[in-house]
């Protein structure tokens, strides 16, 4: 009541101030406070907090406040330079680990964190021996540690419409997280995502902010207990933190770190309503995001952070930037951005651009550019969120309630909340009665999703973006493929896994397990709301066992709506899946019952589902839509196969930080075979080639090639699809590559294109054309590799593969972008 009647009345109070909201305007954004919504923040000041807080600050060096407001990465920092720099806390990114292992066992996570606390409280170097404070992505589970327990991820929790469930989840992942000695988690992302081409999405509970906001608050009781003005870490609980403020899903055309174009009132309405009950709950900190609202960087806004999120709403916690977010901010670099705390930002997280801001900072400060009040509220709010986690008289991680209790780590009970979610996230889409199944019968299992818990679980899973993982890596988890074989058993049924479709004995009925391979960040946005090419072979597989007279159920593993009516019309039942986690038996759960005992399904879309791919396009399934299984059989009216949209690739980029952008395949290989590289490590040929990612400008932003020769190998970008490049091979548009050769190259490498079967032009790129260990950008014209004035070459009105580098010798290379454009490191001409 009082937060419905907090949110109307402002919205009622101000009405004319709103209508008079300036469209967006990217030079000058204006924010207007008083148009946003007044929040009761619920944690009430504790006196002796905060005359403790007040000593402190008194006595503290301007060297050790600095020091407070600094967040390395557990990579590029060593405990001992937390206690001479006096950091105030430390974060593991999506790829970092003890001892630089991210897949490092359970207990080295706790060794750790007792190092690094021990290291903080040590006050040998001077100071005041104030502890350390450790952040992790606990974004669906404690999703970083071997054999935690892994959620849904958060689109399809948006599906199941239960609140509750969130906060158990919630309660269950602080547990998890205790185990090995972190109290911080970046969650929940509270981001209302209005396009799915942002591959993000998923991390989005839905596009409804109403649906988001029901979550919002239960997510964060269920991480830190409820604002009662008790320890946090006195009970099983951690500090939670709402990302990313503000409007990270509202970017211009699903670009990731993109700007939100749009008013001031569709920000506070639709991307600013979740954060009512997050601070209603008493949220411990607010991470803000790499975008810009109106062209201008979030954590450069001094309007929406400090007056409308610290002053207006409340806010009674600290504000943290994102992975070295602050160098985006205008007139900022790694090293150097007072901008960022004179806005408002109360903690840098700088994983490995700590040190130079260390220094800058602190000079900062002495020279009045930084004020010492502002150093000094940041502190202060460090401080306070320290004192209410009970930080300070905790003791080391490993001495705490819960720490190394191994088996609360995918603990049987968090492991059943985990397969409740999956069962009650699973949308039905269509159903031609052949839902449910029977566990008697003869049912066979296809689809290249089917067996594979990295991919049923997606990005943030041990690794960043969740890829080059076996099943191997996740003890105590099922793949879908595993409750589907168990159901079965117990049913008296029999079950087969042919991931091709090709069965030994002929079905009752066929599961089809496809959809999306894992991504996250930069590596997750697509340009059209449709799978890569390489992903819809499952298709076939579905009309062959149609043909065969086989009933097809459809199971769908994606992180966001797409167009797959070719798959809808092919399938019996089509269930999306969305991205289930460890506990993949969850999706057995509803497909299969003794007639008449079936539980129906319950989930809902999270958002609208398309009708084709073109984004903003017509919807085919709104908003809130889902099949029970219970409905009358309904004859099903075909749906139009046409996508709306040609794949993209023809814009000229055909790979992107290591990645085939959509309508693009990367792959390696030879005459006899070539394999797609559809994630990594990944090798070809028995391991002859080998493929791994590497970072360039982001992390894992690049893949590295090691080819072992003896016969002609390839690695190319082609498609399904030509494209025609007679206009671009017309003038100087070049095909550029942006490459490292990492050990000299043998006499036999030549790059080209290639126009189909027989057809296609290339270039010789002689030993020495190359430099060894250095990144360039190599271009050569692409008229280079035309057929003109009877000169054989390629087509350029068909090419199918516009990178093709191919040698017989020994290669090791590093690859991060392939596309046409007019300016080179290096220009090779037609003729070396």
């Amino acid at each position: 009541m009082r937060r419905e009647f907090a949110w109307g009345t402002a919205l009622g109070a101000c009405l004319a101030a709103s209508a008079a909201i300036a469209a967006p305007n990217a030079a000058d954004p204006v924010v207007h406070p008083a148009v946003w919504p007044s929040v009761a923040w619920p944690v009430a000041p504790i006196a002796a907090d905060e005359a403790r807080i007040a000593t402190l600050l008194s006595h503290m060096s301007v060297e050790e406040k600095v020091g407070q407001i600094l967040q390395p990465d557990i990579d590029s920092i060593t405990p001992d330079e937390v206690r001479r720099y006096h950091i105030g806390s430390v974060l593991n990114g999506g790829n970092s680990g003890p001892n630089k292992d991210d897949f490092a066992p359970a207990p080295k996570w706790l060794e750790l964190a007792d190092q690094f606390y021990a290291a903080s409280v040590d006050r040998s170097a001077g100071g005041h021996g104030i502890p350390i404070l450790w952040g992790t992505d606990a974004v669906h589970g404690h999703s970083n540690i071997v054999g935690a327990t892994l959620f849904p991820q958060n689109i399809g929790l948006g599906a199941t419409r239960d609140p509750a469930l969130i906060e158990r989840i919630g309660a269950a992942t602080a547990v998890e997280i205790r185990t090995t000695g972190q109290e911080w988690t970046f969650a929940p992302t509270i981001t209302v995502p209005q396009d799915y081409r942002w591959g993000r999405a998923y991390e989005g509970y839905s596009s409804n902010p109403d649906l988001v906001a029901s979550y919002a608050g239960r997510m964060i009781v269920g991480l830190q207990g409820r604002p009662d003005g008790s320890r946090i870490l006195a009970g099983p609980h951690v500090l939670a933190s709402t990302k990313h403020f503000i409007a990270d899903g509202g970017t211009f055309e699903g670009h990731d770190q993109g700007d939100a174009r749009i008013s001031e009132t569709e920000l506070r309405d639709v991307h600013g309503k979740p954060y009512v009950p997050a601070l209603e709950a008493g949220v411990g900190t607010v991470m803000t995001s790499f975008s810009s609202w109106q062209g201008q960087k979030i954590g450069g806004s001094k309007g929406l952070v400090t007056d409308v999120l610290k002053g207006r709403m409340n806010f009674g916690g600290f504000v943290v930037t994102d992975w070295n977010a602050h160098a985006q901010i205008a007139g900022c670099s790694l090293d150097n951005c007072p901008q960022a705390i004179n806005a408002g930002v109360d903690m840098y997280m700088a994983p490995d651009s700590w040190r130079g801001l260390y220094t800058s900072l602190l000079a900062q400060v002495k020279d009045g550019t930084v004020p010492m009040a502002r150093l000094d509220d940041a502190v202060a709010r460090i401080l306070r969120v320290k004192l209410r986690l009970g930080l300070f008289e905790a003791g080391k991680p490993s001495s705490r309630a819960l720490a190394g209790d191994w088996r609360q780590l995918g603990a049987p009970a968090h492991r059943a909340i985990a397969r409740e979610a999956v069962a009650k996230s699973l949308v039905l889409l269509k159903n031609t009665g052949v839902l449910p199944l029977k566990p008697s019968a003869n049912i066979l299992v296809a689809g290249d999703g089917a067996d594979d818990i990295a991919r049923q679980s997606g990005g943030w899973t041990l690794s960043w973006q969740g890829t080059g993982l076996s099943n191997a890596m996740f003890p105590g988890a099922t793949t879908l493929w595993g409750g589907i074989a168990a159901a079965v058993k117990a049913g008296g049924g029999q079950a087969e896994l042919a991931p091709d479709g090709k069965y030994t004995r002929k079905p009752d009925a066929a599961i089809v397990v496809f959809g999306e391979t894992p991504y996250a960040e930069f590596q997750g946005d697509i340009k059209s709301l449709q799978l890569r090419p390489e992903l819809r072979a499952p298709l076939a597989t579905m009309q062959r066992l149609k043909a065969a007279g086989i009933p097809v159920v459809a199971v769908m593993l994606t992180g966001r709506p797409l167009f797959v009516n070719p798959m809808l019309n092919a399938a019996d039942g089509f269930v999306v899946a969305w991205l289930p986690g460890s506990e993949g038996a969850g999706v057995a759960d509803r497909l299969f019952a003794a007639p008449g005992t079936a539980a129906p399904f319950t989930g809902k879309l999270p958002a609208d589902w398309p009708l084709t791919a073109k984004p903003g396009g017509p919807k085919l399934y709104s908003f809130g839509y889902g099949l029970t299984g219970r409905e009358p059989r309904a004859a099903w009216k075909p749906l139009s196969e046409e996508a709306g949209v040609v794949d993209p690739g023809t814009d000229g980029v055909f790979l992107k930080a290591g990645v085939a952008t959509p309508g693009w395949s990367l792959r390696v290989g030879d005459a006899t075979a070539m394999t797609a590289i559809t994630s990594v490590p990944a090798q070809a040929l028995a391991g002859r080639i080998k493929v791994t990612a590497i970072d360039y400008g982001v992390q894992e932003g690049a893949r590295h090639f090691s080819l072992a020769g003896g016969a002609p190998q390839a690695i190319e970008l082609r498609s399904s699809d030509p494209v025609d490049l007679s206009r671009e091979s017309n003038g100087d548009v070049m095909l550029l590559a942006t490459m490292r050769l990492d050990a000299p190259q043998g006499s036999d490498l030549t790059l080209g294109v290639t126009c189909g079967t027989g057809c296609g032009g290339s270039r010789p790129l002689p030993a020495g054309t190359l430099p060894v260990g250095r990144w360039r950008v190599v271009g050569i014209p692409l008229k280079c590799f035309a057929a003109t004035n009877g000169r054989t070459g390629a087509d350029v009105k068909a090419i199918d593969a516009p990178f093709v580098l191919r040698t017989s010798q020994t290669l090791e290379i590093s690859l991060a972008r392939v596309s046409l454009g007019m300016v080179a490191d290096d220009v090779l001409a037609c003729q070396p």
